[in-house]
C-alpha cells in the first residue's frame, strides 16, 4: 500500500520537474486528513516548490468591487442574489473613486488590480475604467477583469483596453448552486484561452460539502484551460442565502488545498492564491493573497475599508513571516 509520505514525495519531485499531476494523485493528496502530521509534510513540500518556482516571490491581488446591486443569476452562495433579498440597494463607484483606490493599492505594492463587476455590468464601462487606470498609473502591473461571460470578440476588446488577465472559473457545483450553465462558463474559458489574455481560475467556492473528487476536477479544469494563476477560495456563509447555514471550512483544510494545487500545477501555474488570506497557507506554498474593497459577494457591505480587515500592511507582514519577498507592480 502506498503511504501518504510516498504520495507527497512523488508529487514534490514531479512538481520540481515541471509536470502536472494526474487526477488520482490529486485526489489522494486531498484525501490526507487536514489535521494530520502528513498534511504538515504536504505543506512543507509545497512551500519548497513555491520557493523554486516563484523565486520566493509573494504577490498581492487587490480587488475592487465596482458595482453593488441585486443580481438575477442568484447563485446560492452569493449575497447579491436577487432571490435572497440580502442586497436591495444599487450603487456604483465612480471612475474617480476607482482610480483613487487603484492608486492606493498599486503605489502601496499590489501586483494586480481586479475590477470585479456583477454579471450584467456594461462592457463599455468596464473597458473605459481599464483604459483610465492604464492612462493614469504607469507601471508593470496587471489589470484583471472579473465580469460576466465573454466571447472571443469581447475578450480581445478587454485586452485592447489594458486588461491583461481574466478571472473566471467553472465553479463547484456549477448549474446546481449557481444560476449559470456549465456550457456558458466553458465557452468563456475557451474564449480566454484563445486570446492572448492570462487566465486566473481558483477552485471555488469551497465548502465542507464538496468532495475531494469535485475539488480535483475543478483544479484540472483550470489546468485544461491554461490558468497561470490558480489556488483556492472558500465559500463564506452569508446569512440569508441558501448555503448561509453551512460553516466555512477550516483554515488548515484550505491551506491543504492550496498546497495540493501548488504541487499539482508544477510550473504550469506559478502563482497560487489563497482566499481569504491565511498565513498558514503561505507557509504551505501559496504566494498570492487578495485585498478587497467595495462590493463583495461574500458579504453585505459596500465600503472602501478592506474586507475582513485584511490590508496591504498585514499582507506584507505575513509574506515576511512566511519568508517571501514581495513582487510589486509599481
Amino acid at each position: 500500500m502506498v503511504s501518504d509520505s510516498d504520495i507527497i514525495e512523488y508529487a514534490y519531485k514531479n512538481a520540481l520537474r515541471g509536470n502536472a499531476l494526474d487526477r488520482e494523485t490529486v485526489i489522494a493528496l486531498l484525501e490526507i486528513r487536514a489535521e494530520s502530521v502528513a498534511a504538515g509534510k504536504l505543506g512543507e513540500a509545497a512551500r519548497k516548490v513555491a520557493a523554486e518556482i516563484t523565486e520566493n516571490s509573494g504577490r498581492v491581488w487587490a480587488s475592487i468591487g465596482v458595482d453593488y446591486a441585486p443580481c438575477p443569476v442568484s447563485c446560492h452562495f452569493c449575497s447579491f442574489g436577487e432571490q435572497w433579498g440580502v442586497v436591495r440597494e444599487e450603487y456604483r463607484w465612480s471612475t474617480a473613486e476607482i482610480v483613487d483606490l487603484a492608486k492606493k493599492f498599486l503605489y502601496g505594492g499590489a501586483k494586480w488590480i481586479t475590477l470585479r463587476t456583477t454579471e450584467y455590468y456594461s462592457l463599455a464601462e468596464l473597458t473605459a475604467l481599464a483604459k483610465q487606470i492604464r492612462q493614469t498609473i504607469p507601471g508593470n502591473y496587471g489589470i484583471v477583469a472579473n465580469t460576466g461571460e465573454l466571447t472571443d470578440q469581447t475578450a480581445r476588446l478587454l485586452m485592447s483596453s489594458g486588461v491583461s488577465v481574466i478571472y473566471h472559473s467553472l465553479r463547484l457545483r456549477e448549474g446546481i448552486d449557481t444560476g449559470l450553465s456549465i456550457k456558458s462558463r466553458l465557452e468563456t474559458l475557451a474564449a480566454v484561452q484563445a486570446s492572448p489574455l492570462d487566465l486566473a481560475f481558483l477552485v471555488e467556492p469551497v465548502g465542507s460539502e464538496h468532495t475531494s473528487a469535485e475539488l480535483a476536477d475543478a483544479f484540472l479544469t483550470a489546468m485544461n484551460y491554461d490558468a497561470s494563476l490558480t489556488g483556492v477560495m472558500a465559500r463564506i456563509p452569508v446569512p440569508g442565502t441558501p448555503l448561509g447555514h453551512i460553516p466555512v471550512v477550516s483554515e488548515r483544510r484550505l491551506a491543504q488545498i492550496a498546497a495540493v494545487t501548488r504541487l499539482a500545477a508544477g510550473c504550469n501555474a506559478p502563482d497560487i492564491c489563497i482566499h481569504p488570506a491565511s498565513l498558514l497557507a503561505l507557509e504551505w506554498g501559496a504566494n498570492v493573497v487578495v485585498v478587497e474593497v467595495g462590493a463583495i459577494p461574500r458579504d453585505t457591505g459596500n465600503s472602501k475599508k478592506e474586507w475582513n480587515n485584511f490590508d496591504l500592511e498585514t499582507a506584507f507582514t505575513w509574506f515576511k513571516q512566511a519568508d517571501y519577498k514581495v513582487d510589486r507592480g509599481v
